[in-house]
């Protein structure tokens, strides 16, 4: 009865979503640019395919999906057969269930890379399937969704955690380039706001914000090294955290050396502090998935019988940890980032495929908003590379995949809910991040013929 209802407003407004992005929002934000619906309406579609996945991986959603045809066997008297008595099926089931749904939505946006390839103008005729049918996009998410389910398990888990991999890992790189923007925008625009206007509030805030990103950080090396390592075990994690403090050190230093001052005179402790801090963020989430109970509190305990006890129902698997709720918190704030920003330095838009708006445009812009209606601002050319925001929505299906199912590898994790995999994925991450931080410290100083302004 849900779905027929669903179905039938859908199809009460299907004039509105078989047409421009700007009719489903314009009575809501109503002097939105066509380019900025768009993202948001995909964005949208993404985030319901993870409120689905979260569904999914409800207990009573577990047991109605016993029916499909990639289930755990059935054993004498009806009873499911738990697979190497570790963990029972049901979450099994349940993890499966999300890497069809994600495979689903990869394969959605997937499918516009390809056919939004070189789209340069809104005149293009790709660009109105870009912003419009809406109603038909949707029924193609659904078709996709639908046959995911009917995948024949085989070696599709395998093979799909592998892309899983990979894509989490491109996606974690992608969150680092818009916090190391983010991070240069900030401290710009506010010193630029202390010499306007000669105050030192500014300066202040600037001075706050630091410490307390300092402090934070500091605060997170404690605690990792208290729950996370052991005096005569863990040393994985010890050199992790080692490591990683030791190059937010160097990093920090690089920022504030007169050189790069020079080169630089933005540049500063504000940004190395965020770095630092999402590097703490970033290393947790490793140590998180470490396979070692002694030095994992995240993992189910283990009891004599290499049975696992994760809570007082029997065999459950721990999905919905703290790591696992931050995360999913820190990708939904990535996600819409990518969708509504803009970079203020061209280095970033060239790199994430947006441009700015030149000032003449944006006044006629203002104008055409002025009637009360969303506008297209993507005539004489694209604000965005179609082609790329889709590109980037695969990386986040996947890595939303990874985050909700705990790196679930088959086959390996069927006696550990966590992975060497994605300890070493996240702090490859982490490195990479610190690197790429460090190359826009020193670019302009290797590469002094090249404008890094």
């Amino acid at each position: 009865m849900g779905a027929c209802l669903g179905a039938c407003s859908l199809l009460s407004c299907a004039s509105c979503l078989c047409g421009s992005a700007p009719c489903i929002l314009c009575g809501c934000c109503p002097s939105s640019r066509n380019s900025t619906v768009t993202r948001l309406v995909f964005t949208t579609f993404l985030l319901l395919g993870v409120l689905v996945c979260i569904i999914m991986l409800s207990p009573g959603v577990e047991s109605q999906l016993h029916k499909l045809p990639w289930v755990c066997e059935e054993g004498a008297g009806g009873t499911l057969v738990v697979l190497q008595g570790h963990i029972d099926c049901g979450s099994l089931l349940g993890y499966r269930a999300v890497y069809r749904m994600c495979f689903a939505m990869a394969a959605f946006f997937f499918l516009f890379t390809l056919l939004m390839g070189c789209v340069r103008s809104s005149r293009d005729p790709r660009a109105a399937i870009q912003n419009g049918f809406w109603f038909f996009k949707f029924l193609v998410l659904i078709g996709i969704t639908v046959g995911a389910f009917y995948i024949p398990d085989g070696s599709f888990s395998d093979i799909w955690f592998y892309f899983g991999v990979v894509g989490s890992f491109l996606f974690l790189l992608i969150q680092l380039v818009l916090l190391i923007d983010f991070a240069h925008s900030w401290n710009q625009r506010w010193l630029c706001r202390a010499e306007e206007r000669d105050s030192r509030a500014w300066y202040a805030g600037l001075f706050f914000f630091t410490l307390l990103f300092y402090s934070l950080a500091i605060a997170a090396v404690v605690l990792l090294f208290i729950y996370y390592t052991q005096p005569d075990a863990c040393y994985e994690g010890k050199v992790f955290i080692g490591l990683n403090l030791t190059l937010c050190v160097c990093v920090s230093i690089t920022a504030v050396l007169p050189k790069v001052q020079d080169a630089q005179p933005n540049s500063g402790l504000l940004q190395a502090s965020v770095i630092t801090l999402y590097t703490m963020f970033v290393t947790w989430l490793a140590l998180s998935n470490v396979p070692d109970q002694k030095c994992n509190p995240h993992l189910p305990t283990r009891l004599s019988n290499e049975t696992v006890l994760a809570g007082p129902h029997g065999y459950e698997t721990q999905w919905w940890d703290t790591p696992s709720i931050v995360g999913l918190i820190v990708f939904i704030l990535c996600t819409l980032f990518i969708s509504l920003r803009s970079s203020d330095h061209q280095q970033v838009n060239t790199l994430m495929q947006t441009e700015e708006c030149p000032p003449i445009l944006e006044q006629q812009q203002q104008v055409v908003a002025c009637d009360g209606r969303a506008f297209d601002n993507e005539q004489d050319g694209v604000s965005y590379s179609y082609s790329f925001f889709h590109f980037c929505l695969v990386l986040a299906s996947l890595h939303v995949m990874m985050t909700l199912t705990n790196w679930y590898q088959p086959g390996e994790t069927l006696k550990m809910v966590s992975t060497w995999t994605a300890v070493w994925v996240k702090i490859c991450a982490s490195w990479a991040g610190l690197l790429l931080y460090l190359w826009t410290l020193v670019a302009p100083l290797l590469l002094p013929n090249r404008d890094f302004s």
